[in-house]
């Protein structure tokens, strides 16, 4: 008959030893795929124009970026320079981003081309 309090205690320390196995072995190992699928999420959301044009309308006072800045080139497309210092400014949330969690890649590839 196996003691309650020796399975309890072993049930605890598999538990830990999961856990441990997780974020010092699983997690580090799988960053660059993290970083990499979190950068693209971001992208496609920050440059998805469709989708905020069919839940948001066309109400002038409620656009996001992406609208306002098809709005900025006029209606003949006469102001060229308000749509590139536009755009230029959009770029910085993005370039942001990628440039924080670059830093991951970076260390998955020195991880994965070390040998010992």
């Amino acid at each position: 008959m196996v003691d309650p309090s020796c399975a309890d205690r072993a049930v605890c320390h598999d538990t830990l030893l999961g856990v441990a196995l997780c974020t010092q072995l699983i997690l580090p190992l799988s960053m660059p795929a993290l970083a990499s699928f979190a950068i693209f999420q971001f992208l496609w959301v920050w440059n998805d124009y469709l989708v905020a044009l069919v839940f948001i309308g066309a109400q002038p006072n409620v656009q996001v970026l992406t609208m306002r800045l098809a709005d900025m080139v006029g209606s003949r497309g006469q102001d060229w320079h308000l749509l590139t210092a536009g755009a230029f400014i959009t770029m910085l949330i993005p370039l942001t981003v990628f440039f924080s969690l670059q830093r991951y890649f970076v260390r998955g590839l020195l991880a994965g081309s070390v040998k010992g």
